[in-house]
């Protein structure tokens, strides 16, 4: 539904084709029959900033921020929520009835929301969590693995530097760093695994990690979505334990922004899975 008073939204990046969010919301905006649109906007680096400062003048409620432009709208938006400072980058941005930018990061919101969702039964307090990576999606999900109350915390990541410098700014005696080496004996402690490497990617070489040490009530998690099933979800499958895919974590990022820039709570849901998956 496109009128005179159309609300409008977007996403900016560089490039932008890829992204799945204009799929994404505008499924939500003809299922809850709304009046509005939300756009691909790539957006060169060198422009990002005039770019989101005209937003509020060309009528847009806001926007998502995705690669390579996160760091640099924490820097651009005129306010910024606790989360995205922890996180160092903001992927959510709305216009307010002021006129500023407020900038927040959903994220760690959207893992911890598919995570739920996905293993209900989960207790997060239980027992360590090891995180695979150390890039942007690793300090998110870092982040809501420390708000959820996880006992330790374990990174590993081919780069040793790049897990303690992300253990640095979290500043949290719960994160433990171990070189990359040692994932598989630290296998045996885990309460819950989530791979936040491009490892296992379409395109990419499968994870490189045998989970015979793995405890079988341990759930195990990839933030990879395509494929849906990444050889270390079917691995942990085949021994019976609990999988979560990493399709969620991306749909549910999206509801917060979509209810402040149209004004309705979205639901994911089955219809929308698909609607996804069929693009993929």
């Amino acid at each position: 539904m496109i009128s005179g008073a159309t609300r409008l939204a977007g996403v900016t990046g560089w490039p932008i084709a890829h992204s799945r969010s204009p799929r994404l919301h505008n499924y939500w905006l003809r299922d809850y029959g709304i009046d509005g649109a939300y756009l691909p906007l790539a957006i060169r680096p060198e422009d990002f900033e005039q770019a989101i400062r005209a937003l509020p003048k060309l009528g847009f409620a806001g926007c998502n921020v995705t690669m390579p432009h996160k760091e640099a709208a924490l820097r651009v938006v005129d306010r910024v929520d606790p989360v995205a400072k922890r996180i160092g980058a903001v992927n959510t941005i709305v216009v307010a009835e002021d006129g500023g930018l407020d900038g927040s990061n959903t994220d760690a919101f959207g893992f911890i929301q598919a995570l739920t969702e996905g293993a209900p039964d989960l207790d997060l307090t239980e027992g360590p969590a090891i995180l695979l990576g150390a890039g942007g999606a690793a300090k998110a999900i870092a982040v809501a693995l420390l708000d959820a109350g996880v006992p330790e915390l374990i990174i590993l990541n081919r780069t040793e530097v790049r897990a303690r410098d992300l253990a640095a700014s979290l500043e949290d005696g719960r994160i433990v760093v171990r070189k990359w080496d040692a994932r598989t004996g630290s296998l045996a402690e885990a309460n819950f695994v989530i791979n936040s490497t491009t490892q296992g990617m379409q395109g990419q070489a499968p994870l490189d990690l045998a989970l015979d040490d793995l405890a079988p009530e341990a759930v195990v998690m990839d933030a990879v979505y395509t494929p849906l099933l990444t050889s270390l979800l079917a691995g942990a499958k085949a021994r019976g334990n609990h999988t979560v895919d990493g399709l969620g974590m991306l749909l549910h990022q999206a509801r917060p922004g979509f209810a402040a820039w149209f004004g309705r709570e979205p639901v994911v849901d089955q219809g929308l899975r698909d609607h996804i998956l069929a693009d993929l």
